[in-house]
């Protein structure tokens, strides 16, 4: 993974380094040397970081198991859309704060998201790709363009970093086909296979109506 990001989040001052913290405190890290980032939501300000609450359990919209088949790990085959982890998909986060051309997005039908979300994921249920109305709106603000053929431009397509919810889930994949039929280049939508199921089981920093 291209570590460059961990180097701009030090001279952003997200980063803390265990040694400024009292002898013998432990923290939840995200990374050794990453507690906590800063994230934009909607107006609002949000530090994302784990939960530091020894006892805290998984939210309980994700503590149960069965759920459907998993997801395959590149499921996308033979298109070449990228897999994501949830520190590849920090990475992303991080830099959709600074860069316009990478959005995070919460693929889940608008009950989901209002429910329970990653803070600065905006939400495109993958269920606009079956209106075109919907579908024309989407794709503007993924930065996709009409050709002169009636086809589609994509040389200005953002970074897609796209989530929901969880390894069983088929949402962001369903969304993920939906624009490679399109056109849209493979190597700028990632899959965050593991969605809100893995973020909410490691604790991390979540916002809605059923945020607890």
């Amino acid at each position: 993974m291209d570590t460059r990001w961990l180097a701009a989040a030090v001279l952003g001052g997200v980063m803390m380094a265990p040694s400024v913290w009292a002898e013998g405190e432990s923290r939840v890290m995200i990374t050794p040397d990453l507690y906590s980032f800063k994230v934009m939501h909607d107006g609002t300000e949000y530090d994302i970081m784990r939960n530091q609450d020894p006892e805290h359990r998984i939210h309980s919209l994700y503590e149960t198991t069965s759920r459907g088949l998993p997801q395959a790990m590149h499921p996308f085959a033979p298109h070449a859309v990228e897999t994501l982890g949830e520190r590849e998909f920090i990475h992303y986060m991080m830099q959709a704060q600074q860069d316009d051309s990478v959005m995070i997005v919460d693929t889940r039908t608008i009950g989901w998201h209002v429910r329970l979300t990653i803070p600065g994921a905006r939400n495109y249920p993958y269920t606009m790709m079956d209106d075109e109305g919907d579908r024309e709106w989407a794709l503007d603000d993924f930065g996709v363009t009409s050709n002169a053929e009636g086809g589609y431009d994509f040389s200005q397509a953002k970074t897609l970093a796209m989530f929901c919810n969880g390894y069983w889930c088929g949402q962001t994949p369903a969304m993920i086909r939906k624009l490679l039929a399109l056109g849209y280049p493979a190597e700028k939508l990632k899959y965050y296979r593991g969605g809100m199921q893995a973020w909410t089981s490691l604790g991390f920093t979540v916002i809605g109506d059923g945020a607890e």
